[in-house]
């Protein structure tokens, strides 16, 4: 997920843009991109089991039976011909969705898109409903903003009780990321007189980051979400959460909220997801650190080692253009410490302005209880919320598990969303026991499996191999670190990325989603792109480093860097998820199907399926088809942002590849830089039969997030941030506007211009079959 550049808020008094969290690079660390390397040279949800039966159905479909006469002497009508039997489906049988830049969801044909939840919608009964003008107000019970991740988990016919085959009944548990605060207000954000957010924007800003749990059921053939259903909950930056595992009670997550660093309030900017086989949420928190505001001067109550840590996670010191320079402060991405009074608005302030030696009367370490995984129950209220930090502190992208195996430790990979960061694997200390499945006690399971493990970081090979390094206190590499002096392991756990720098784990183009194809356990993992990549740092499993005009043919509109990204695919030694070593190729590479093959379309991609930024990234248990959902901002001259269906194969199943890049000179302000070749591997290049375009958002949204039913015959796709470009100067005349999506599509004859607003969509096949089959 992206973060807005220009979240069209008021400018700051010390700055006049926020910068974007995902293209900042905080890895100063001098970890080979690959230089080095190259110079040396449900239950799974029900696939092969309940729901085989139903694709099963709908790709041989049925033949009609006609009885015969009776033996009475009434002369009877001949029988009239059998029916011919309907054709075969297959999956991606249907034709390809067009690009477009329309301001609707164009769906392939025979597939109907249906608007479910919408931002503002009410979540309780009673509650009026949603103006959309920017004067609503209990947003606390109203959806949140930029729906993204989500998650289904069934229910009995009753909605009593978990059923993890429910397929008319069930929850949805969803990321609600960030906000277009536009939107949100009468005239858009402001500030008052002091230059400070008004308390009352603040808190309906707050109120709409976090998580909801809604109902949905199937109502003669139609999803709806009861408004009034109990299991409805939102879970905002306020809400109170137990941090779990080796940072619990840690000195360095001491707050004012909680002196003894057991507990923090809420979650925020949660991007991913995931879910646990005992059917619990998990939802990760990516670009946490921007929310916090630095004062000038902090660096100075600070130690080495703190300046060190806030400095690697995006919080370090900035200085202004004087001569010399003079610090000024670190601001906030949307200005929450308000006037600083209250500590509702205070905990967004993490300068160091308390007495105490340990942080237990101010919010200098409130930054240190984000960037974690967090757990949570869809289907209690009551249960506590645990971030689970045993799993690393970083800008965290999902976090997906292979089905765990009886008697074997279960895996759980991750990405770090950011320019050149890592991705992770979590490995269980505790062993899989298929009874925790069906337990009831969920969280207290969550404790069993995420709390004692290993973290390991990816370091990948030029040949096609990788390694998993363990980030443990007693590797030589992190307990000799002196750029970092790690203390113990909790210190590792609060410092993930640093512990990453110090044993050379491969730099990537920005790790995002994950998703493990159930056929046979392949990890899959997005690299949506990466605007610092070049040929001096372009590596085997980021080998691309190219330019691309963006809608017209001046130098300003040029992206450079990996502009389209890539996923990224790997298996384990002995298909153990435990394992040391793995092997890698690249699915898909992202394209413009015009593009120099031999440099820029490695995949072959065709008008059918091209596509940029791949984000998003989910296996359907019921089909095995793997979904691709973008993120695009270097292709959307051409086209709205997309969802891909595709038959993905094997790793391996392609060829190794070579590109060339050519020697530059050097410049009065560049290096000359050497001719040099990358190997890599890519995978099979698909055909339009094995990947093909199946929806089309609408203006300036982001498609991200979906799941599914688990018969797959309904798939629930998120809908992000529509109009999100509009100036904050065109607001008060909605001709202007950019979109007026889901309410009405801009450019439609007799549209009445409406708020554009983030949504939650189902999709069903017209014919009550599965998703994916044409």
């Amino acid at each position: 997920m992206r973060a807005i550049s220009k979240p069209n808020m008021p400018a700051p008094a010390a700055i006049t843009e926020f910068i974007d969290a995902d293209d900042t690079i905080n890895n100063t660390s001098a970890n080979a991109h690959f230089d080095s390397v190259l110079a040396a040279r449900i239950a799974r949800r029900s696939i092969f089991k309940g729901a085989v039966g139903t694709g099963a159905a709908a790709i041989f479909g049925s033949l009609a039976v006609t009885a015969c006469g009776g033996g009475s002497d009434t002369v009877t009508p001949a029988p009239a011909p059998a029916p011919a039997p309907a054709p075969a489906q297959k999956l991606l049988g249907f034709n390809a969705v067009a690009k477009n830049l329309a301001d609707t969801i164009t769906v392939a044909a025979g597939y109907t898109s249906t608007t479910l939840y919408r931002t503002g919608d009410p979540m309780a009964a009673g509650l009026a409903a949603y103006k959309n003008d920017g004067t609503d107000t209990d947003m606390d019970k109203r959806s949140g903003d930029c729906h993204d991740g989500i998650e289904y988990f069934g229910l009995n016919a009753a909605g009593t009780a978990r059923d993890p085959l429910g397929s008319t009944r069930g929850l949805l548990a969803m990321n609600h990321e960030y906000m277009t605060p536009l939107w949100l207000h009468p005239n858009g954000p402001t500030k008052d007189a002091a230059g400070f957010r008004p308390k009352a924007e603040v808190d309906k800003e707050v109120a709409v980051h976090g998580c909801a749990v809604i109902e949905v059921k199937l109502n003669n053939g139609k999803w709806e979400y009861p408004v009034d259903s109990s299991y409805n909950r939102r879970i905002t930056p306020t809400t109170t959460m137990e941090l779990s595992g080796p940072l619990r009670s840690s000195a360095a997550l001491k707050t004012k909220f909680s002196p003894t660093g057991a507990q923090t309030r809420g979650t925020q900017n949660n991007c991913g997801t995931g879910y646990s086989y005992w059917g619990t949420f998990i939802t990760c928190e990516e670009n946490w650190a921007g929310y916090f505001f630095r004062a000038a001067g902090d660096d100075a109550k600070r130690s080495a080692k703190e300046i060190t840590s806030i400095s690697r996670y995006g919080r370090r010191k900035v200085l202004n253009t004087a001569t010399p320079p003079v610090e000024v402060n670190v601001n906030s991405r949307y200005g929450w410490e308000a006037d600083r009074t209250g500590d509702l608005y205070q905990r967004w302030d993490m300068s160091s302005v308390g007495t105490s030696a340990d942080g237990s009367d101010d919010y200098r370490n409130i930054a240190n209880t984000f960037g974690f995984v967090v757990e949570i129950d869809p289907y209690d209220k009551a249960a506590p919320i645990k971030k689970r930090t045993a799993m690393g502190r970083f800008a965290h992208e999902a976090a997906v598990m292979p089905e765990p195996v009886q008697g074997k430790s279960m895996a759980v990979y991750m990405g770090d969303d950011s320019n050149n960061e890592y991705i992770y694997k979590f490995v269980s200390k505790a062993t899989w026991n298929t009874a925790d499945g069906s337990a009831t006690n969920r969280m207290a399971i969550g404790d069993k499996y995420f709390d004692e493990g290993t973290l390991y970081v990816a370091k990948f090979n030029a040949d096609g191999s990788g390694t998993w390094i363990a980030l443990n206190f007693d590797n030589a590499a992190i307990k000799a670190n002196t750029v970092y002096p790690f203390a113990d392991q909790a210190d590792v756990m609060l410092n993930t990325r640093l512990a990453a720098d110090a044993v050379g784990a491969t730099k990537m183009d920005r790790p995002e989603w994950g998703a493990v194809n159930p056929k046979n356990n392949d990890v899959y993992m997005t690299l949506t792109n990466n605007s610092s990549r070049t040929a001096a740092t372009a590596d085997a499993v980021n080998p691309r480093a190219y330019s691309d005009i963006y809608g017209a043919t001046t130098p300003a509109t040029v992206n450079r860097g990996n502009v389209n990204g890539h996923i990224v695919r790997f298996s384990e030694a002995a298909a153990d998820p435990a394992a040391t070593s793995f092997n890698w190729d690249v699915y898909l590479f992202g394209a413009e199907a015009g593009a120099d093959g031999a440099a820029v379309n490695l995949s072959g991609l065709t008008a059918d399926n091209d596509f940029s930024s791949p984000d998003g990234l989910w296996f359907s248990q019921a089909t095995g088809l793997c979904w691709v959902q973008t993120d695009d901002g270097r292709y959307t001259d051409v086209t709205n942002c997309m969802l891909l269906g595709g038959l993905a194969g094997t790793r391996g199943d392609g060829v190794k590849t070579t590109l060339n890049y050519p020697a530059v000179a050097a410049t009065a302000t560049t290096p000359a830089i050497a001719a040099k070749s990358v190997d890599t591997f890519v995978g099979k290049k698909p055909t339009s039969a094995e990947l093909k375009r199946f929806l089309v958002g609408p203006l300036e949204a982001e498609v991200t997030g979906i799941t599914e039913t688990p018969d797959g015959k309904a798939i629930f796709v998120n809908i992000q941030h529509p109009g999100e470009d509009t100036p904050l100067a065109n607001l008060a005349d909605p001709t202007k506007w950019s979109s007026y999506w889901p309410d009405a599509s801009k450019g439609a004859v007799g549209a009445v211009p409406k708020r554009p607003r983030s949504a939650t969509i189902v999709v069903t096949k017209n014919d009550g079959g599965q998703v994916g089959f044409g």
